[in-house]
């Protein structure tokens, strides 16, 4: 379920014993007290296909090959129970890590924008990491090198997006997901990536003359646009995908 690359699912069991003399019961399963007052730890972990680890304590001064044999093949039975139990979720490893596993993600930036994550004072990183839940570290060399570790995928993301939308370069041609921000006279803002705008005039929203541009949109409205062109003054000019009616 981890997402690590196993050929088969593997399931363990931890054996006991309670020895009185010639006599003993074998135990499936083991709790703690069971672990302490009896007089064995037996962990046997496997497939189906056979045994994958074996870890062995006790505390009498050996065992009969008859209470090891009991005891593999009780494990055995044991193991097979709970693979089966298993399978009923998940038959094969999964292909990559939870997205709710802790995550450690490690890249660089243009060295010139470093500046631009950390802010002054650091309010914009101290704003990423209160927003995201992350821990964003920027590395004291020149390489723009950027480490985020987060409790989990959507944690890292948030952060990923938001350093991404920062120090990204949009280009023409580009397609992004936009959300209206702001409604002016001659056009709309439009967010495309975390701390990005850019603008779609109202000439562009449609194929015929809007008298407004709420005639169609409205702040918040959510939409695909496309880099139209960004200027020598690093402005972006957008244009929606589809046209509005």
């Amino acid at each position: 379920d981890t997402g690590a690359p196993i050929k088969a699912p593997v399931s363990g069991i931890a054996m006991g014993l309670l020895m009185d003399g010639d006599d003993y019961t074998i135990l499936s399963d083991i709790q703690g007290l069971e672990d302490h007052y009896g007089d064995m730890d037996f962990k046997v972990a496997g497939t189906t296909e056979g045994i994958t680890a074996l870890q062995l304590d006790i505390k009498v001064s050996g065992l009969s090959k008859e209470i090891l044999v009991e005891a593999l093949e009780q494990a055995r039975a044991g193991r097979f129970h709970i693979l089966n139990k298993m399978n009923e979720t998940i038959t094969e490893a999964r292909t990559a890590v939870s997205d709710n596993a802790p995550k450690i993600h490690t890249f660089s930036i243009d060295p010139e924008k470093v500046g631009l994550v950390i802010g002054p004072g650091g309010k914009t990183i101290r704003k990423i990491e209160e927003d995201s839940g992350a821990k964003v570290v920027v590395s004291d060399g020149n390489n723009g090198e950027v480490t985020i570790a987060a409790k989990n995928k959507e944690s890292l993301d948030l952060a990923l997006n938001f350093i991404n939308g920062l120090t990204k370069e949009p280009k023409a041609g580009e397609v992004y997901p936009g959300r209206v921000v702001k409604i002016l006279a001659f056009g709309a803002f439009v967010e495309i990536l975390p701390g990005k705008e850019g603008l779609i005039h109202i000439s562009k929203l449609s194929k015929r003359r809007l008298n407004s541009v709420d005639d169609v949109i409205s702040v918040g409205d959510k939409f695909e646009v496309s880099v139209h062109e960004v200027d020598a003054q690093k402005r972006i000019n957008l244009v929606p995908t589809t046209l509005f009616e």
